[in-house]
């Protein structure tokens, strides 16, 4: 889980530079805002399914998960929020670049994982 935070990070950082040295400042902070609307609620998710619980059971697991998948919602709305109110100027499109590309981490992690680790 932390590996795919880091990468969500790390991808989010270097669209932020590479946006920075062609558009400039502000679509290099609205990229990076981007990435960041993203990957603070897939990381209360990852911390919600990472967390030991009383019970082991399947049951528990589905719960933990359902309340991690409404807390990342929740925080995912109130986030863009906060940015689109308090944040001048903003540049739409870095942003959910930002936002899209630090989405599709997880996705591309399915993608890429070791094969040998499914038993």
């Amino acid at each position: 889980m932390l590996k795919v935070l880091a990468v969500q990070i790390g991808l989010g950082v270097a669209l932020a530079a590479a946006l920075w040295s062609y558009l400039g400042g502000v679509a290099a902070y609205s990229a990076l805002l981007g990435c960041l609307t993203s990957a603070l609620p897939n990381s209360f998710l990852a911390l919600r399914l990472a967390v030991p619980r009383r019970d082991p059971g399947a049951k528990s697991l589905m719960r933990a998960a359902y309340f991690g998948e409404m807390g990342k919602l929740a925080l995912t709305v109130l986030l863009c929020s906060i940015v689109f109110a308090a944040v001048r100027p903003l540049a739409g499109a870095p942003y959910f670049a930002g936002f899209v590309v630090t989405a599709m981490v997880p996705l591309l992690g399915l993608l890429f994982r070791d094969k040998t680790e499914i038993t």
